[in-house]
């Protein structure tokens, strides 16, 4: 299977083309062919080459990035997840088929019709049932959740890849959503390998995502409630361990 979409081709040069901070396609190829490909489940497959022809098809998760997220629900033995950004599901189908058969998900995003893209798959691979999700932006759900105290500290993991500019709102409100020890993953915290780019060089499209992570990962850094490593798969995801 191609590691980059038909449709980059469309738009020459353009910023989102080259996703994984490997620069060395090769050595990306590698990894994948030999780690992350034959171990990857036959339904993520089916949506990640659904996902493969869209226009933005960049903004679904990288395999090798699914594959830490896994081990990562494993070591928890996470049951009660949330998942702020959808898209075609490959992310979400994942945690299914990972959390036991009891577990849920609340999944949210303000973009139905790319989820719907993904369901006949979760649908065929038996999870939907797994999937809570809500058609909406991610703040309203939240507050909303918060009002019951039985949310707060009730949930094991959340995976982050909704709008960039709003990481800090959703960090606030996660963490008191998350038990002592829980996971909050961030995605895309490298931006592209851009934040290591003086801002001239960096394209125009790019930018305010850029100006913004920047900010974020100094504040996660210096956040004292939290564990973090910043992890180099796929375009950089930032894993926050819950302290107290």
């Amino acid at each position: 299977m191609n590691l980059h979409s038909n449709a980059s081709d469309q738009v020459e040069g353009s910023p989102w083309d080259n996703k994984g901070l490997l620069q060395s396609q090769e050595l990306y190829r590698y990894v994948l062919e030999t780690s992350v490909y034959p171990r990857e489940p036959e339904p993520l497959k089916e949506i990640r080459a659904i996902t493969a022809n869209l226009p933005d098809f960049y903004m679904g998760t990288t395999p090798d990035s699914g594959q830490l997220i896994a081990m990562l629900l494993n070591l928890l033995n996470a049951k009660n997840t949330i998942e702020l950004g959808v898209f075609t599901g490959y992310s979400l189908l994942l945690t299914a088929l990972t959390i036991p058969d009891d577990g849920k998900i609340l999944a949210i995003d303000s973009n139905l019709e790319s989820y719907e893209l993904g369901l006949p798959v979760i649908r065929k691979a038996g999870v939907e049932h797994k999937i809570n999700f809500k058609h909406s932006p991610a703040l309203p759900v939240l507050d909303k959740l918060l009002e019951d105290d039985k949310n707060r500290g009730s949930f094991d993991f959340a995976f982050v890849d909704a709008d960039k500019t709003n990481y800090g709102n959703y960090h606030e409100r996660l963490m008191k959503m998350m038990k002592i020890g829980g996971l909050i993953v961030y995605d895309n915290t490298l931006w592209y390998g851009t934040l290591a780019m003086p801002e001239e060089s960096v394209h125009k499209l790019m930018r305010s995502e850029r100006s913004y992570l920047l900010e974020f990962n100094k504040f996660l850094a210096a956040d004292t409630r939290i564990q973090i490593s910043q992890v180099s798969l796929g375009d950089g995801m930032t894993i926050c361990r819950r302290l107290f």
